[in-house]
C-alpha cells in the first residue's frame, strides 16, 4: 500500500473541489437538513472560495495518493488562518477526509501522523482540530491516536448551528517514528 503525501497547488484546483464536496457530502449529507446542507456545501467548496484558500499562504493542502490515485486530503492553517486558537504555537487541522472506497485501509491514521509531523517539524507544541459532536467514530478515532477535549464552538451548516468538539494533541507526545 504505497502512499505518498503531495501537496495541493493551484493547477489541481479541479480535484480539490470534486474531492471536498464527495467527502463531505459522503460524510454528512444524511445527517443534515437538504436546504441548509446544500447552502454549506455551495459556499464552503465553492471554486472560487477553494481557489482563495489554496491562495493563503498560512494554509495548506494536501492530497494523499495510494498507488497514484487519489484517496483524500487534509488541510493545515496557521497564523491567523487557524479558525479559532491562532496561537504562532500550534497547527490547525481544519480537514481530513478519506474517500469512501480507501477507507477500511488506515489511510486516516497514515494522514493523522503526517500532520503530526508536520506541526512537530515546524516547531509547534500542538495540533488541534474541531469534530462535530454527533460524530462519534471520528471522536473515538482522534481519541486513540493521543487527541483530548479542551473545549467547544460553533459550527454552521447553512442556518443549522452545531457544536465541535475542540481537540489537541500535544506534540511533546510524538515519536518522530
Amino acid at each position: 500500500m504505497p502512499l505518498t503525501l503531495q501537496k495541493c497547488g493551484f493547477d489541481a484546483l479541479d480535484d480539490l473541489v470534486q474531492i471536498s464536496r464527495k467527502t463531505f457530502i459522503d460524510a454528512f449529507e444524511a445527517q443534515n437538513d437538504p436546504i441548509d446542507f446544500r447552502t454549506y456545501i455551495n459556499f464552503a467548496f465553492d471554486r472560487e472560495n477553494l481557489l482563495r484558500e489554496l491562495g493563503d499562504t498560512d494554509s495548506t493542502f494536501y492530497f494523499v495518493l495510494k498507488d497514484g490515485a487519489l484517496a483524500g486530503y487534509f488541510k493545515l492553517n496557521q497564523n491567523g488562518s487557524q479558525t479559532d486558537i491562532k496561537l504562532p504555537t500550534s497547527l490547525e487541522l481544519e480537514r481530513i477526509y478519506v474517500l469512501e472506497t480507501f477507507q477500511g485501509q488506515k489511510i486516516g491514521q497514515w494522514m493523522l501522523d503526517k500532520a503530526k509531523k508536520i506541526a512537530f517539524d515546524t516547531g509547534k507544541q500542538f495540533l488541534w482540530l474541531g469534530v462535530w459532536e454527533k460524530n462519534t467514530s471520528a471522536i473515538n478515532f482522534y481519541q486513540r491516536h493521543g487527541f483530548v477535549q479542551f473545549g467547544t464552538h460553533p459550527y454552521h451548516i447553512g442556518k443549522d448551528e452545531q457544536t465541535d468538539w475542540l481537540m489537541r494533541f500535544d506534540l511533546i507526545n510524538f515519536n518522530k517514528k
